[in-house]
């Protein structure tokens, strides 16, 4: 297990600990106890503390310290909240805005021993990120909450839940493992922000001294793409794997829970057929992590090597920390370019070439090439309807036909009410069928700096529609056949929407939509529903249940 210090964004907290998003409940529902936090946040002066910084004479590697701060429920708490607010920071960083959750609320739950289990999960309803724990064969407990990948992972799932919420409603077979991979993405590039675990997990292969100054040297061996695969850094929950016994897994003992980036193209294809959101989703996870490790190994190729094929090994973790970075931030971005409904791997794939292009134009490191090939690698192309041919979304074109002089440009950009009167007098050149229920979700300004210095300024838009039906109007409605199985007087709610994208002066640069009135994807997402066995009661789906897909992967 390794320890390091982190900055977080500099709050006065309460006990908890308690901060302006994040407020830790720290209540054990299967002891029915609560523990106390004791700690002071603050000295005397009113200066800010870390309760749980080294003390005289201690470092991070001290097994003793380390041994205390495992035993302290109140570091446990202190972790959860620590790694929750730097996931935050890194998605407002890229997004360059405030992102809220999706209870509308300002603070988001955590509960870190919620229950002894070994699962965690966030909980929409709750408005709570839940861990659990559990005693490995050795007797001794095994907390989720400890775990940098596991904690990262279920912060994304409720930011991406704020972001587009229409993500956990019943749609084909991509968006609930979307929710899954983008999850691992985050969580397995931002480990690369802690450049002193990356550097343990590395290795140092001896050390070469220059006057006064000493450079820690790796063996080229430990460089090479198959051997980084294999890494510590590219697995999720490693520690929670291996205590999970063949006898609870059913298979053979492992370690990391998950190691999407050893998922070959091949069996990737196989993924992309199954129903498993876990199983799918580490497909685009096995794309990007392999597309980082190329990335990767090109700049650690060009810092040359000293004698006996050794690198720097402070140089190779740099560079490192600069690739996972920039995808990172990527994949973060992408958001704001993805549909706000009905997600499938390929608009994912456009959203993340449109949105780094948008900001870095000259591709000179060759980020977007290099993602092409891999998510190519594992099947997944850009859509063929609506990209060029980088693969990014097509600007928006019909721009002669908008309508702009009966809207408040200053509201439009900050009043829902305001935009939906844009919305819906530009309909026809938008492609907006009238006959849905239409609702714009949210508008948020976005500031973001490039590599050259300068500001991108966008307004992000999304609107959302639905139609409900009966089986017999699938045909005159949607333009499709009746999916198989499904009877006329079934009911079904057709989802659909869009994101507009406004430019610094307020004019339309992308619509990226799934229009509702789509029969072709309306039916494949009705079909897979059915076979899937996801509608419930009168033709109704229930949303994504975090804590039970979370359990199953766990073998509980």
């Amino acid at each position: 297990m390794a320890f390091t210090s982190v900055k977080v964004p500099a709050e006065i907290l309460a006990k908890g600990p308690t901060g302006y998003r994040i407020k830790v409940v720290d209540y054990n529902a299967t002891e029915q106890r609560a523990y106390l936090d004791r700690q002071d946040y603050q000295d005397e002066a009113g200066a800010l503390l870390d309760p749980f910084g080294c003390g005289p004479g201690e470092t991070p590697e001290d097994p003793a310290y380390q041994t205390r701060l495992i035993g302290d429920p109140n570091f446990h708490a202190q972790n959860c909240y620590a790694i929750a607010m730097r996931t935050l920071g890194a998605f407002e960083r890229a997004l360059g805005r405030r992102v809220s959750w999706s209870s509308g609320g300002h603070q988001l739950h955590i509960a870190p021993h919620a229950f002894a289990q070994a699962n965690a999960f966030y909980s929409e309803p709750d408005r709570a990120l839940l861990f659990g724990y559990f005693y490995g064969e050795d007797g001794q407990p095994i907390f989720t909450c400890l775990s940098h990948d596991i904690v990262a992972h279920e912060t994304t799932h409720a930011l991406l839940d704020g972001l587009r919420s229409r993500f956990t409603e019943p749609s084909g077979p991509d968006q609930s493992a979307f929710h899954e991979g983008f999850a691992d993405i985050v969580a397995l590039l931002s480990i690369f922000s802690l450049e002193s675990v990356v550097a343990a997990a590395i290795g140092e292969d001896g050390a070469l001294v220059k006057g006064e100054r000493t450079i820690r040297l790796v063996d080229a061996a430990k460089l090479e793409p198959k051997a980084m695969r294999k890494s510590i850094l590219l697995g999720i929950a490693r520690q929670v794997g291996e205590a999970l016994t063949p006898n609870r897994l059913g298979e053979d003992a492992r370690g990391a829970l998950r190691r999407s980036v050893e998922v070959t193209p091949t069996e990737g294809k196989r993924l992309r057929r199954s129903n498993d959101e876990h199983d799918r989703g580490e497909v685009i996870v096995a794309a990007m992590m392999r597309c980082f490790i190329e990335l990767w190994s090109e700049r650690i190729v060009n810092l040359g090597t000293f004698e006996g094929d050794r690198y720097n090994l402070d140089a190779v973790v740099e560079e490192g920390v600069k690739v996972a970075g920039h995808l990172l931030n990527m994949a973060i971005r992408a958001l704001d370019y993805c549909p706000p409904t009905d997600i499938d791997f390929r608009q994912f794939l456009a959203a993340l070439l449109t949105a780094d292009r948008e900001l870095v134009p000259e591709d000179d490191r060759n980020y977007r090439g290099t993602l092409r090939n891999h998510f190519a690698d594992y099947g997944i192309k850009t859509p063929a309807k609506g990209c060029d041919e980088e693969g990014c979304w097509l600007r928006f074109s019909d721009c002669a036909r908008l309508i702009y002089a009966r809207s408040n440009f200053a509201a439009m950009m900050r009043n829902r009410d305001e935009f939906f009167r844009f919305l819906w007098e530009n309909r026809e050149a938008l492609g907006v069928n009238h006959r849905a229920y239409t609702e714009v979700v949210s508008i948020d300004m976005a500031s973001r700096i490039g590599p050259d210095g300068l500001a991108l300024h966008e307004t992000v838009c999304q609107y959302v529609q639905r139609v409900d039906l009966f089986g017999a109007e699938f045909k005159s409605v949607l333009g499709a056949e009746l999916p198989e199985g499904m009877a006329t007087t079934d009911r079904l709610t057709a989802h659909g929407g869009g994101v507009v994208i406004l430019d610094q002066y307020g004019q339309v640069k992308y619509h990226i939509s799934n229009p509702v009135f789509d029969g072709e994807r309306q039916r494949a997402r009705a079909q897979y529903l059915m076979d899937a066995g996801l509608l419930l009661g009168p033709g109704q789906a229930d949303r994504l249940q975090f804590g039970m897909i979370h359990l199953e992967r766990m073998g509980g």
